[in-house]
């Protein structure tokens, strides 16, 4: 085999490597371990049986203080947990970037903004943010309780910062939890996300 084929041959398997651990609307969901804001360990595999929301934020973008500043995030948190949904919320912004939070200022943010998440993780390293390919704040997945990734996109249909946008928005997380917890086939499973970028 000359170098270059060989070459070729690596790239390939990184791909496929990569690619199999890829977040798939329709395949297993990347598994992941962190320590929550308040020390308690949290980890897909432990969740299974539960359906979990994972919601990338970060509190400085004009995206996501729509969606807390109207409250509409907190009762989607307080309506789907009070279902049974774990919720997590998850900053992957690194120190280098300026958008992290450490645990002490994330909880205290979230309190202050009224979160009703069920968790709170900072992904400083980026791990989780990676693993999802999370792009922007706010991204969001859905888990159905299989542990199988039932959507992956934006909050809903209106890519805007304007608050009065919310009430005439198509919101894909409703229809993909409400789907979810009938075990019901999710209608619209991947949408393009929108917000500011996430600071890996």
């Amino acid at each position: 085999m000359t170098a270059k084929n060989m070459f070729t041959a690596m790239v390939s398997a990184i791909s496929i490597s990569i690619s199999a651990n890829a977040a798939e609307v329709g395949k297993a969901a990347p598994d992941f371990s962190a320590k929550d804001a308040k020390g308690t360990d949290v980890s897909l595999a432990a969740l299974k049986g539960k359906v979990v929301v994972l919601e990338w934020v970060n509190h400085g973008c004009p995206f996501v203080v729509k969606h807390y500043g109207s409250k509409n995030m907190q009762k989607l948190q307080e309506t789907y947990t009070g279902k049974g949904v774990v919720w997590i919320t998850i900053n992957s912004g690194s120190k280098a970037s300026g958008s992290y939070t450490d645990d002490a200022t994330f909880i205290k943010m979230s309190e202050e903004k009224g979160s009703k998440a069920s968790h709170l993780i900072a992904d400083e390293s980026g791990t989780i943010g990676k693993a999802y390919d999370a792009k922007v704040t706010p991204h969001m997945f859905v888990i159905d309780a299989k542990g199988v990734l039932a959507y992956n996109g934006a909050i809903d249909s209106k890519k805007s910062t304007d608050v009065a946008d919310i009430a005439g928005a198509e919101n894909y997380v409703v229809k993909a939890l409400d789907a979810v917890l009938a075990d019901k086939p999710v209608e619209t499973a991947k949408t393009e996300p929108y917000g500011c970028g996430v600071k890996y």
